[in-house]
């Protein structure tokens, strides 16, 4: 896969967290956008069902950074609470897979250069909303 060659040797990551992470970031998107948008998004990236299972599940621990972004998503409202809400929930799912917080800061980057690589300006503009 790709996109899981280019997060292991840029951020010296092992495979599964490689994917556990991507899969992470490709379900909130998948949660995040409409089922159009995402299909576009999905259309670019191969192995997304590899991807998308190799996340871990909120239910598996890391519940408490998941409610706290909850929380900080409707203490501080618009797009700031929701942004700052996705990345306290993404870092959650990174602990789990040994990882920490910040590399959700370092993954999305690679993530949407490889979107717009694949899939062009237009695709990796709908991947951006995500953590808008």
């Amino acid at each position: 896969m790709e996109l899981v060659e280019q997060l292991i040797s840029n951020l010296g990551v092992q495979e599964e967290q490689a994917k556990g992470g991507a899969g992470l970031i490709l379900k909130l998107a998948q949660d995040k956008l409409g089922g159009g948008e995402f299909a576009k998004v999905a259309s670019v990236i191969p192995g997304l069902d590899t991807l998308l299972g190799a996340a871990p599940n909120e239910e598996s621990g890391g519940g408490m950074m998941g409610a706290l972004g909850g929380m900080a998503a409707g203490m501080m409202g618009g797009n700031q609470g929701a942004a700052l809400g996705n990345l306290m929930s993404l870092a959650g799912g990174f602990s789990q897979l040994g990882m920490n917080g910040d590399m959700v800061t370092k993954f999305f980057p690679i993530i949407l250069n490889f979107v717009q690589q694949k899939g062009g300006t237009e695709i990796a503009g709908i991947l951006s909303k995500v953590l808008q």
